[in-house]
């Protein structure tokens, strides 16, 4: 049973997901590196598909899927309860936490993560990104698709097997609302469209660029080696943008981590797409965050909110420019 809580002091939702507890390696102590495939067969590799619950959708040929989509053994979200909140107590606030929780398979190459699969399967996973997210907007209990990626032990990843997530949630986290709020009090237009904009100005921060997407480590960077992908269309649905757009993000986001690779080596990251509320649209500008685990979150960080950043933007697009793809 999953169950949202409200922390009073930040205003966050907090899901307490017990089943979650279950995954293979879910705790790990101080010091310990342990590889749980190294003692089961992958169940994400070919031959294993029995292993995961059967299919939502899968792409390539029949018989020989390149990108597999499968409902997660352990959800964050299940089932289709409504979005109600309930006064507990005095600072006791909580809700139901119904959703959809899948797994998103890249590749059926085991070892094959985002830097190393082709243009093809870039643009292969996106699409599939783009499809299931139009398919949770269809429920009508659900207001928003969180899709994720968790690249190493550090970064939140039990399975080495790349793969990426999709959480269908009956309500809008503060991270999104947030966002949503500062779009809607940037004057002059589109604020990433005017991000676009000035940083092809300044010129010190742009990684690598198209005519359909832009990567940059951007002037705010909080971590080092932070990276925004940014489609030039513009639009609040990653669900709605156009094959051209899709296919340039995974073209961007491919080049860039085989950048990052080449500067600081085979570091965990996360990549966390943000688009608008599936009945929400502007003002916003679907976007990708890719957030290195080079340096780690310490106590001021979590005590103040406020992030040091050891290496300036312009110092992480040089060195990331000087990479050979």
């Amino acid at each position: 049973m999953t169950e949202l809580r409200l922390d009073p002091l930040s205003g966050r939702w907090v899901v307490i997901s017990e089943a979650r507890a279950k995954r293979p390696e879910a705790f790990e102590l101080r010091g310990e590196r342990s590889d749980h495939d190294s003692v089961r067969p992958c169940p994400f590799c070919p031959g294993h598909e029995e292993d995961t619950p059967p299919a939502l959708e899968t792409y390539g040929p029949e018989g020989n899927w390149l990108v597999r989509v499968v409902p997660n053994l352990y959800p964050a979200f299940e089932g289709d309860t409504p979005f109600i909140v309930e006064n507990r107590g005095p600072v006791f606030t909580g809700a139901t936490a119904g959703g959809i929780h899948e797994v998103l398979i890249f590749s059926p190459d085991h070892q094959a993560a985002w830097a190393d699969i082709s243009e093809r399967q870039a643009a292969l996973i996106m699409e599939a990104l783009r499809d299931r997210i139009e398919a949770h907007s269809q429920s009508p209990h659900l207001r928003y698709t969180q899709a994720i990626v968790n690249s190493g032990r550090e970064a939140g990843a039990s399975l080495s097997h790349p793969h990426g997530q999709l959480l269908g949630m009956s309500f809008v986290p503060r991270e999104l609302a947030e966002e949503q709020a500062r779009f809607q009090r940037f004057v002059g237009g589109c604020l990433l469209c005017t991000t676009i904009e000035a940083e092809e100005a300044a010129g010190s921060r742009i990684i690598t660029a198209d005519d359909h997407a832009i990567a940059l480590a951007p002037y705010w960077s909080s971590v080092p080696f932070e990276v925004l992908i940014l489609p030039r269309h513009h639009g609040p649905h990653l669900s709605s943008a156009p094959h051209e757009t899709l296919a340039a993000v995974g073209r961007a986001l491919r080049t860039t981590l085989r950048q990052l690779r080449g500067a600081v080596g085979d570091v965990a990251y996360n990549i966390v797409f943000h688009s608008a509320p599936y009945r929400l649209g502007e003002p916003f500008h679907w976007h990708a965050h890719l957030w290195p685990k080079a340096t780690t979150r310490a106590g001021f960080e979590m005590g103040t909110g406020v992030a040091i950043n050891i290496v300036a933007p312009e110092a992480a697009a040089a060195e990331l420019l000087a990479q050979e793809v």
